[in-house]
């Protein structure tokens, strides 16, 4: 396919906020790219006419009962089945921070066996309970599985912001060690908070920023065709968005954000 001819759409709900930044991430990629509201896609039931979807990150809908609950809930009452169409055509779908939390919320991730019909792990009020925004590192973990990621080197460090108050990626008591062990084994393990010299947080604040078991930063599905991360890439795509650009003498023209959406386009393109 050629790049010119993909089509992403990039949803958008009540209190969505990180839109117009992931659709500019995707068309400075030279890709098409439509911010388009979910009631339209609910009515009209066009998802099938993208490529890929992208859940971008805020608030939606107020993030009332839990972050992205209502959200993954409409989705999967209004649109269920074509979503599941969309997922076994092996379609992309990215979740960024609130766009993780719905697919975490609809099942979708980890999604071991598929769509699960109940979320197999949370994203929990983050520890210490505030609202986190800062730039923090990520060290990549995969090993190829995720679409968006294979051409980046494993244990390449990131340096990418966070903002959310509900980030704490964690499974069910008594089904950790089992549910990493599956990470692990599918290669659904992407990215884990570390420091700058990419040693992992352990659970210390703020190199963890929000508590997450295991450092989990975000996490793909078993074909690696979903992905969903707390951190923002569409946050980190220019070299002007990074904190110091003021006090450096040169930088590379784009930040490490870039690296996740090339990643998708790559795919797109030569699918």
């Amino acid at each position: 396919m050629k790049r010119e001819d993909v089509k992403v759409c990039v949803l958008r709900v009540g209190g969505t906020n990180c839109d117009a930044e992931t659709k500019r991430s995707l068309v400075e990629l030279g890709v098409q790219a439509e911010i388009v509201h979910a009631n339209e896609i609910i009515s009209h039931q066009n998802l099938m006419e993208y490529n890929a979807v992208v859940f971008p990150g805020g608030f939606s809908y107020g993030d009332h009962v839990r972050a992205g609950v209502i959200w993954a809930k409409r989705i999967l009452a209004r649109l269920g089945e074509e979503l599941k169409a969309f997922i076994e055509d092996n379609r992309p779908i990215l979740g960024i921070c609130n766009g993780f939390q719905v697919l975490v919320e609809a099942g979708v991730l980890p999604g071991f066996e598929g769509i699960s019909p109940y979320p197999e792990a949370a994203l929990a009020t983050n520890l210490p309970s505030n609202y986190n925004c800062r730039w923090i590192h990520i060290k990549h973990e995969n090993k190829g599985n995720c679409i968006f990621t294979r051409n980046i080197h494993k244990d390449k460090v990131f340096r990418i912001p966070v903002a959310h108050s509900q980030g704490r990626f964690m499974f069910t008591k008594g089904k950790e060690k089992q549910y990493l062990t599956r990470l692990y084994k599918n290669d659904q393990l992407v990215f884990r908070y570390c420091d700058k010299n990419g040693e992992y947080a352990e659970g210390r604040f703020p190199t963890n920023p929000n508590g997450s078991f295991h450092d989990i930063a975000g996490i793909c599905n078993p074909e690696g065709t979903i992905f969903g991360l707390m951190p923002h890439p569409e946050r980190a795509f220019y070299w002007w968005q990074q904190p110091d650009w003021t006090k450096q003498e040169k930088m590379h023209q784009y930040g490490d954000g870039k690296l996740i959406f090339e990643g998708l386009v790559n795919y797109l393109e030569n699918s």
